[in-house]
């Protein structure tokens, strides 16, 4: 049997920030067997990359099917406000951001490879929610997420680079 879409989109997410993460040279953990803090991957660094040895940042995952809007932000309704306050709160050693993947809607154009090349359709993007008000909704609420914050080797570099100087990503 094979899996669900919903299964099918969770792991081409997982395979693309593994892929991106990979080619920046960074390690990625999954979380503890229970997704109860709202981390689904840990991207990490060993040694010392500023003034924090081992920098890290967690990372809430979420896809859509799908093209991506063309607007200046991507809007994206978070259908959990456990997750929003999960990303919002700025006492956690580990820093957060939310990644969003856009995945077409045809399952059979997700991949193309050859001898040359493996392509992964669509694109990602990342968004720090730290230090986001709270919120009166009760059900979900909508996101906003820069369209310049593609989720690419050099922007993970670049988190990844601010976190090791104590900083935020």
């Amino acid at each position: 049997m094979s899996l669900y879409l919903t299964h099918q989109m969770e792991q081409f997410c997982r395979a693309f920030v593994q892929a991106v993460a990979s080619a920046a040279g960074f390690n990625l953990f999954p979380p503890a067997d229970i997704d109860d803090d709202s981390v689904d991957l840990t991207i990490a660094d060993k040694g010392s990359r500023g003034t924090v040895r081992s920098p890290r940042i967690d990372l809430q995952l979420k896809s859509m099917l799908g093209e991506p809007p063309t607007d200046h932000e991507i809007s994206y309704v978070l259908k959990k406000l456990k997750n929003y306050e999960d990303l919002r709160q700025t006492d956690y050693m580990v820093p957060r951001i939310l990644v969003l993947l856009f995945i077409p809607k045809d399952v059979a154009t997700w991949v193309t490879q050859s001898e040359q090349e493996l392509v992964l359709r669509r694109c990602a993007w990342w968004v720090s929610l730290r230090g986001a008000p709270a919120t009166q909704n009760r059900d979900n609420i909508t996101i906003k997420i820069p369209r310049a914050n593609v989720f690419t080797v050099d922007a993970v570099r670049t988190m990844m680079d601010r976190v090791g100087r104590g900083g935020t990503p």
